[in-house]
């Protein structure tokens, strides 16, 4: 499946980059100007894995063409912003290894200059203040065969002129006035029928504090910061399309310093999981889940704290690819990235999530001895580490059945098993407590099969993993699961949080793991044998180690 989403990707994979080449070959540039892009997201929520693809757009194809990228907060709307949102947006593109350079910048650093622009279209009478509230605007909206209206589309430009000023100045209350494009009230377009470009917002900013009590809309802001900064490709998602002829509109119309080009690619949408800044705060601020970083999350910091390497998003985004169509990749794909580089690339270890005690009866009670087994077979440069056996040693619960069952191959009487890396034993019973709980498997070991090797050539089917019970790391681990139970959570009038997942997390104590993870850091990945791929959690610490399950061993997408 994953060769059918390149193949189906692959023609338009590259129209960006076709795009740009063709402005280099035909002077769509202005003259002497490298390519030049921007990554501009809104400080009011941390980032998802939906900005990590335009992040790898942004900055790869500056990268692609020798360029540059800048970063800039769109602070334009005061009442969700948060400093903790700009540190975390930054340490996020760090961290997917892009790095903007001295070009850090805030949309509110150009509120005079876009102030400036608007008194210029007052005077162009391209623009002008109304008095309609949002209702009486969207009452007056109009049709496709109706035009919009407007009492005060013709306001004198005096006028308009210093209402405006007044405005500015705070004479007037919230939703009293706006100041409007004059462009086009029957348009075909809604966006073009005398867009608001300026509204009043008594609200203290972020970095200006109370200096402003107006505000310019997004869609008169951003190609304003774009000219400012010189950018020659603005880049950004599909829904931006529609909105591209008044982007257009507001360059024509001031004395912009350049003209850039918007281009618009389809934005990355997953299943089983949300998207919106909105109903990620939700899930956070009414404690669905245990904050931004919470695992199963797919901001980019949750996804960091689960175990999500930088080259597992990055190569993510590039097979998925640049699309002109909206689509929903399934979550699958993603862990199967993550598979792909963990299984090169992560440390093997053992580790026994319910343990239970097997007491190997024939081996002496005094005896320990030392395996030298490889940390990961795929890079012989990882080397290798020392685990200890001893008469016992913790293995799965549900690696001990008491009678045997068709296709089961690992302890129940009689029944030889592999212990990994170590000997081969035969099962010879068990031990209950009071309510027929097993607390004790037994078995005894062969001598001859050190390394788990059959001298004899007998055939052993069943191998498991183990933990010597007199040398260990008691642990915490952590299992998630999709947070979402439909596919689709927030699709049509669905209320998204009637489909949150009660089994999404899964807490284990008094787990059992070898002690060659002792002093281990963030961020460190490993495969515990036969459970799946996990890593350090934020939580853990010398005294307790806590372990986050990334993604199981079994690839759901690679079977499809």
């Amino acid at each position: 499946m994953a060769e059918e989403i390149k193949a189906a990707e692959s023609a338009a994979s590259n129209f960006i980059e076709n795009f740009i080449t063709e402005d280099i070959a035909e002077g769509g540039m202005y003259e002497g100007k490298e390519v030049h892009t921007r990554f501009p997201p809104e400080p009011n929520g941390y980032l998802h894995i939906g900005h990590a693809k335009a992040i790898c757009v942004d900055f790869g194809m500056a990268e692609k063409f020798g360029g540059k990228c800048n970063l800039r907060m769109d602070d334009t709307n005061p009442t969700k912003e948060d400093v903790e949102y700009i540190d975390a947006i930054k340490e996020d593109i760090k961290w997917l290894g892009f790095d903007w350079e001295d070009r850090f910048y805030f949309a509110s650093e150009y509120f005079e200059q876009m102030y400036e622009y608007a008194v210029e279209l007052i005077k162009k009478g391209l623009a002008y203040v109304c008095e309609l509230t949002p209702e009486q605007m969207r009452e007056n909206r109009g049709d496709l065969t109706t035009p919009a209206k407007s009492p005060f589309r013709d306001r004198p430009v005096e006028e308009s002129l210093d209402l405006f000023e007044r405005m500015k100045n705070g004479e007037f209350e919230e939703g009293k006035m706006t100041l409007r494009a004059k462009i086009d009230l029957a348009s075909g377009n809604f966006n073009m029928r005398d867009p608001v470009i300026y509204r009043i917002n008594k609200i203290s900013h972020h970095r200006t504090g109370d200096k402003w009590c107006i505000y310019p809309m997004y869609d008169f802001a951003h190609p304003i910061e774009d000219a400012i900064e010189g950018i020659t490709h603005s880049l950004c998602t599909l829904e931006f399309e529609a909105h591209r002829p008044l982007y257009d509109w507001v360059i024509d119309n001031i004395s912009s310093p350049c003209k850039p080009r918007q281009i618009e690619f389809a934005r990355l949408g997953i299943n089983n999981t949300v998207m919106s800044k909105r109903k990620l705060r939700q899930l956070v601020d009414d404690g669905y889940v245990n904050g931004w970083d919470d695992p199963r999350m797919p901001t980019l910091c949750g996804l960091r704290r689960r175990g999500y390497t930088t080259a597992s998003i990055r190569n993510f985004c590039e097979k998925i690819g640049v699309s002109k169509t909206n689509s929903v990749v399934e979550y699958s794909f993603l862990e199967h990235c993550l598979r792909d580089d963990l299984n090169e690339n992560a440390k093997r270890v053992m580790c026994v999530i319910n343990p239970v005690k097997l007491v190997i009866t024939n081996y002496p009670e005094d005896k320990t001895e030392t395996f030298e087994v490889e940390n990961n077979p795929n890079r012989e440069a990882d080397g290798k580490r020392t685990i200890t056996f001893s008469r016992e040693v913790f293995i799965e619960a549900e690696d001990f059945l008491e009678e045997k069952v068709k296709g089961y191959n690992r302890f129940y009487p009689g029944n030889e098993v592999r212990l990994k890396s170590a000997y081969i034993v035969k099962c010879t019973g068990c031990k209950k407590n009071e309510n027929g709980k097993v607390i004790e498997v037994y078995a005894e070991y062969d001598p001859e099969t050190r390394g788990g090797d059959t001298p004899d050539g007998r055939k052993v089917r069943g191998t498991v993993h183990w933990v010597d019970a007199a040398n260990y790391l008691d642990a915490e681990v952590r299992l998630y699961e999709n947070l979402f139970t439909d596919p689709e959570p927030d699709v049509g009038d669905k209320n998204f949080l009637d489909y949150i997942n009660p089994t999404s997390l899964t807490i284990l104590k008094n787990c059992k793991i070898e002690k060659s993870v002792e002093g281990a850091e963030r961020p460190m990945n490993y495969q515990f044998m036969r459970l799946g791929y996990f890593c350090l959690d934020n939580d853990s610490t010398a005294e307790k180690l806590v372990f986050n399950r990334s993604v199981s061993l079994k690839d759901g997408f690679k079977k499809k």
